[in-house]
C-alpha cells in the first residue's frame, strides 16, 4: 500500500490521539476502506461500537426517516424513540427506569451522581464513596477518571475526585476491605478492556455481589464495552449469574451514532428526581431512533445466540494460533471481545497486521492484542483474520 495521505489540518487538533496513518472514508459490515481506495478487515468495530458492522441498513432506514422528522427538541418532551427504547431495555434486563446521556463517560458520571444520592437522600446517610478496581477504565471526565484504577490515565489532573477507592481486581482476600461507613456503591467491568481484556473470576463477583446485597451498598456494571451483545450475551452480568442494581452503557448502543445510558432498579432510580440530573443532548429523536434500531434488530434477528455461536468458533481458532506460536502467552476474553497475550509489544503485531495485511485491531495495554469484530462478522472473515494473524507472528 502506498503511504495513506494525512489531512493538512490535523496541526489543528489537539494532539490527544496517536493517530494511526490512515484515513477511512467508507465502512460497510466488517470492512473500511480509506481515501486511496484500501479495503481492511475492520476488527475493531469502532472499539466495540459498531456492533452491528459499519453503516447498518436496518439502522440507516430507520435514521433517514427520523432526518425528515425531527432532530432535537431537548428533554422538557416527550420524546417516542427515546420511550420505545428504554421500554426494550427495561424488558430485557434486571432494570426499571432509564437515563440517557450520549457517552461512556457520561453513563458513568451518572451512575456515579445516582450511588451518592441514593446514600444521602434515600438512605439518608453520607456515604459518598464509590469502590473501583486496579486496572478498570471508566472514562476521561474528571469523576470518572478518578474512578479509574489506572495511574497513567489520572497523571497531570490532581487533584483528582475525592470519593474512590481502589481494590485489586480478582482478589478475594481484598474484598474484606470493601465496605466502610462511606461506601455506597462499587463500580465494576466484568471485561476489563482497556486494562488488558481481563474477565472476572465469576466465584468472586458472585461473593462480591452477595456482600453488596448484605450491606446495602449499590453494584454498579460498566457494561460500555461490554453491552449489547458483545460477550455472547445482551449483557455481560447476564453471564455471572448475579443482579446488579445499575448498569451503564454506550458504545454498542446506537451503531456509531452517540447515545449513553444507565439502567437502573427502582430501588436505586427513586433516588434521582426532577431537576437531580440532566442532559441536553442526551437520547434525543436521532440518537434514540439509532440506539431503537440496533437493539431491536439485535434482539429480533437472532444475533446474540449468533455472535455466541461465532465466539467459540474464533476462541477455538484462536487457542490454536496459541499452539503454533510461542510469542503467544494467553487468549482471554469472552465472546467478542478477546485478547491475545504477547511477550513483547502488541503495538508492533498490530502496526503489521495493518500495514502490510490490510488487517485492523487494537492493543489494550502494552502487551496485549485486542480483538472485536462485530457481531455480524461470519466464519469466512474470521478464517481470513486467522490467516492474517498467522502470517504476522510468523515474520
Amino acid at each position: 500500500m502506498s503511504k495513506q495521505t494525512i489531512p493538512t489540518a490535523t496541526h489543528m487538533l489537539m494532539p490527544t490521539y496517536n493517530r494511526f496513518p490512515l484515513t477511512l472514508v467508507k465502512g460497510k459490515g466488517s470492512w473500511v476502506w480509506d481515501d486511496e481506495g484500501g479495503k481492511y478487515l475492520d476488527y475493531t468495530s469502532g472499539i466495540a461500537t459498531c456492533n452491528l458492522g459499519h453503516t447498518p441498513d436496518s439502522v440507516k432506514d430507520q435514521l433517514e426517516i427520523q432526518l425528515d422528522k425531527i432532530w432535537h427538541c431537548s428533554n422538557l418532551y416527550h420524546i417516542p424513540a427515546q420511550e420505545q427504547l428504554a421500554k426494550k431495555l427495561v424488558e430485557n434486563s434486571f432494570g426499571d427506569q432509564v437515563f440517557f446521556c450520549n457517552s461512556g463517560a457520561e453513563a458513568n458520571e451518572a451512575a456515579i451522581k445516582l450511588a451518592r444520592r441514593y446514600a444521602q437522600e434515600v438512605k439518608g446517610n453520607d456515604g459518598y464513596e464509590v469502590v473501583t478496581f486496579s486496572q478498570s477504565f471508566h472514562g476521561r471526565t474528571l469523576a470518572a477518571l478518578a474512578a479509574t484504577g489506572q495511574e497513567k490515565i489520572q497523571q497531570g489532573f490532581a487533584p483528582l475526585a475525592k470519593g474512590f477507592r481502589y481494590l485489586p481486581y480478582n482478589d478475594k482476600q481484598a474484598l474484606e476491605q470493601l465496605v466502610t461507613d462511606k461506601t455506597c456503591a462499587v463500580l465494576l467491568e466484568l471485561v476489563q478492556g482497556e486494562g488488558g481484556v481481563v474477565p472476572a473470576d465469576e466465584d468472586w463477583v458472585k461473593q462480591l455481589a452477595e456482600l453488596c446485597k448484605q450491606n446495602d451498598i449499590l453494584l454498579m456494571i460498566d457494561e460500555i464495552q461490554t453491552g449489547i451483545g458483545r460477550t455472547g450475551t445482551l449483557f455481560a452480568y447476564q453471564q455471572y449469574g448475579i443482579e446488579p442494581d445499575v448498569i451503564s452503557l454506550a458504545k454498542g448502543l446506537g451503531s456509531g451514532i452517540p447515545i449513553g445510558a444507565v439502567i437502573a432498579n427502582q430501588k436505586a432510580a427513586q433516588a434521582f428526581t426532577p431537576g437531580s440530573h440532566g442532559s441536553t443532548f442526551g437520547g434525543n429523536p436521532f440518537s434514540a431512533t439509532a440506539g431503537l434500531a440496533t437493539v431491536t434488530h439485535i434482539i429480533e434477528n437472532g444475533l446474540i445466540a449468533r455472535a455466541a455461536e461465532l465466539s467459540t468458533y474464533l476462541e477455538e481458532k484462536l487457542q490454536r494460533l496459541k499452539q503454533q506460536f510461542s510469542p503467544i502467552k494467553e487468549i482471554r476474553g469472552r465472546g467478542m471481545l478477546q485478547g491475545i497475550v504477547v511477550d513483547d509489544n502488541a503495538i508492533d503485531y498490530v502496526t503489521k497486521a495493518r500495514e502490510q495485511h490490510q488487517l485492523l485491531v487494537l492493543v489494550a495495554g502494552p502487551n496485549v492484542i485486542r480483538i472485536l469484530p462485530p457481531l455480524t462478522t461470519n466464519k469466512t472473515e474470521i478464517d481470513q483474520f486467522i490467516s492474517v494473524m498467522e502470517r504476522v507472528f510468523a515474520s
